[in-house]
Order: structure tokens, then C-alpha cells, then sequence
């Protein structure tokens, strides 16, 4: 991992992205058995002062948002389409989104010996009484 201070100013000015004060690069290779399988670089634009911050911090900072975006939206994008989804007008474009977070949230605190999510979901779906009954709600 490198972090560029003068690749920041260029950003602000030139891309018109204010508050940039680093530029991250993020070289990920993934290996198996000693062999070369994939090698991926990702560029990232952070606000933090690269001089009171050590490259491990963005570098832990990085693996968090990727885990957040692995685990929570993988899992929407999977399970209820998310990104396909055209919403009109209203505020069912800011309403779907935090109910899919809510439903794999809900999903998890459910999840009780099954294989994946989807076998959860379709356990919910063929007799929803036992989830209710699990969530505190009476018949």
C-alpha cells in the first residue's frame, strides 16, 4: 500500500473532490499454494491527513469498508436485487434500502443451524409462525 500527499492537491483542484488530503493505492494479490492467482490494484480517495495517520490505519480502514461491502451489501444486492431495482417517486427510494438492511439484519438474529441465508429465508417464507414466535410476536 502506498499513500501520495501530492496526489491530493491534483485531486481537489483538478477533479473537483474537496476535503481529498491523500491518495491511496491498494495493490491485493491472491495466491493459492504459492501460486499467483489474481493481483488487483484499487485507488482510493481519503479526507484523514496522511501525516497523523500510518498507511496501517487506512489499510485497516480499507478492510473494514470492504467487509461491510462483502457481508451487508453483497447480501442485498443477492437476496432482494437491490441494484435492479428502478423505484419512482416518494420516498420508496430511500425506504427499500433501509428495509433490505433491516431484513438481512432480522435474517441473521434468525439464523439458527441453516447453511446460508437463503435456507432462512425460504424456512420464513414455508411457515412464517415459528419466526414469529422468535421475534416476540403472538398469534
Amino acid at each position: 500500500m502506498w499513500v501520495k500527499k501530492w496526489a491530493a492537491e491534483f485531486i481537489r483542484e483538478q477533479l473537483g473532490i474537496p476535503g481529498c488530503r491523500a491518495l491511496l493505492r491498494l495493490d491485493k494479490e491472491v495466491r493459492r499454494e504459492g501460486e499467483l492467482l489474481s493481483c488487483e490494484t484499487r485507488y482510493f480517495v481519503s479526507s484523514l491527513d496522511p501525516d497523523a495517520v500510518p498507511a496501517s490505519t487506512f489499510q485497516d480502514l480499507i478492510l473494514r469498508h470492504w467487509e461491510v461491502e462483502n457481508c451487508l451489501h453483497w447480501q442485498k444486492d443477492r437476496y432482494f436485487e437491490e441494484g435492479k431495482h428502478v423505484l419512482g417517486g416518494g420516498n420508496l427510494g430511500e425506504a427499500w434500502p433501509l428495509l433490505t438492511s433491516m431484513a438481512v439484519s432480522l435474517t441473521r438474529l434468525l439464523w439458527r443451524g441453516e447453511r446460508t441465508l437463503r435456507e432462512v429465508h425460504e424456512k420464513c417464507l414455508a411457515d412464517p409462525r415459528p419466526t414469529a414466535k422468535r421475534l416476540g410476536l403472538k398469534e
